[in-house]
């Protein structure tokens, strides 16, 4: 139920943010197609919300509500077609605990994945990334627009899913700085 919740909060973030896209309608297209993008996350909204909000209240400066602004951080997925870099935050609860804490988030790096792309009605896209050499990642759901804003989705193994907010960029060239 709170997946749902999640989701229409972000269709509803879409529907009033329309007017400022991120790219264009053939950039969008190109990029999707091309396997070659990033997306950016600005906004995190994990599945155990009570329990992240009963934390955040309790921290100088916390933020309450179901949404995590991600502001003034890279958090990024990187695709390309022979390999995928996420390096994203992670809230809600984990079912087993990381030894290692620089491994709390939803960071690995993949070269063994299964990449779909669907395009839908109005011209969105539903891109499906399951990664087989991830260990805790089982699926990554990246919904596109024409505007370039992107809602995605991962289910995990041990952990609740999360759904973030944000939108895709073209990938840096080689030894450039991702914007």
């Amino acid at each position: 139920m709170n997946n749902l919740k999640s989701f229409l909060i972000a269709a509803a973030m879409f529907t009033a943010v329309q007017a400022s896209a991120q790219t264009d309608k053939e950039t969008t297209i190109k990029l999707v197609e091309a396997k070659n993008l990033v997306f950016n996350a600005t906004t995190a909204y994990p599945l155990a919300s009570v329990d992240i909000n009963a934390i955040l209240s309790k921290m100088p400066g916390g933020q309450s509500g179901s949404a995590i602004q991600l502001s003034g951080s890279r958090y990024q997925l990187k695709i390309d077609k022979e390999s995928i870099d996420s390096d994203l935050p992670y809230y809600g609860r984990a079912y087993t605990a990381t030894r290692d804490p620089n491994e709390s988030g939803i960071k690995f790096k993949s070269k063994d994945f299964a990449y779909t792309t669907e395009k839908k009605k109005k011209g969105n896209y539903v891109i499906t990334i399951k990664p087989k050499d991830a260990k805790d990642v089982q699926s990554m759901t990246l919904n596109v627009t024409l505007n370039g804003y992107a809602t995605l989705n991962v289910n995990s193994t041990n952990r609740q899913p999360i759904t973030f907010y944000g939108y895709i960029a073209e990938s840096p060239k080689q030894g450039e700085l991702s914007k």
